[in-house]
């Protein structure tokens, strides 16, 4: 199972694995959805409110990220929006 930093920093997927960005997981990994909002990594952070399960937290990506961009998305189309998704991968390639 990926996890939410690896998720957070994934730039995209090859096979079964997972393509991780090691300097963006250093970076990022560690912080909140709320300081990835903050911080305006909107597809990180809708990342991260997807591996949480929280509705809260989309809802908190589409609120910032609306604000930013004077946009109206619903929370539900976060994840469509920057393309993410839950996936279970067994391994992860750190570049």
């Amino acid at each position: 199972m990926i996890s939410r930093e690896d998720s957070v920093s994934t730039i995209g997927y090859d096979g079964n694995a997972a393509l991780v960005d090691k300097a963006a997981r250093v970076l990022n990994g560690a912080k909140t959805t709320a300081e990835l909002c903050d911080a305006g990594f909107f597809r990180a952070a809708a990342a991260s409110a997807l591996f949480s399960g929280s509705t809260e937290e989309l809802a908190l990506v589409a609120e910032a990220y609306n604000r930013v961009a004077r946009a109206h998305y619903k929370p539900e189309a976060i994840p469509r929006l920057f393309g993410v998704a839950k996936v279970s991968v067994p391994r992860i390639l750190a570049l």
